[in-house]
């Protein structure tokens, strides 16, 4: 199985009138037990809505993101599932439920962190 970050930008869920949040979070709420029952939901959230701060390798801790950057992520899942076509497939659910568009990318995968998650779980 891959595990794939699903993620939606800060902002774009800004044209949902507020009366219908309560309707958006119970149709997220559904897609998210879909996934835990298909057994491919790993997790998710939303992402507060404040500046990040950035921590340099020197130990500096800074305000961010850096100016250049033009989009924050503003919500994301993760889900492991046999391919790229079945992610988008979740995706698309997701799409629907949130009312907004979806990124899809491919986690890396981690043989040595995964060793030392099993090791832990002993």
């Amino acid at each position: 199985m891959t595990r794939y970050l699903i993620s939606f930008n800060d902002g774009a869920m800004d044209h949902i009138p507020r009366e219908e949040m309560p309707d958006v979070g119970k149709a997220a709420h559904a897609v998210v037990r879909e996934a835990v029952n298909a057994g491919v939901w790993v997790y998710g959230t939303g992402l507060e809505r404040q500046r990040a701060s950035v921590v340099a390798t020197d130990g500096t801790v800074t305000d961010g993101p850096y100016p250049e950057t033009k989009e924050v992520i503003g919500g994301f899942s993760v889900v492991d599932v046999a391919s790229r076509e079945e992610a988008l497939a979740w995706a698309a659910k997701i799409a629907v439920a949130c009312r907004c568009a979806q990124e899809v990318r491919e986690i890396m995968p981690d043989p040595e962190t995964e060793a030392i998650l099993r090791q832990a779980d002993r």
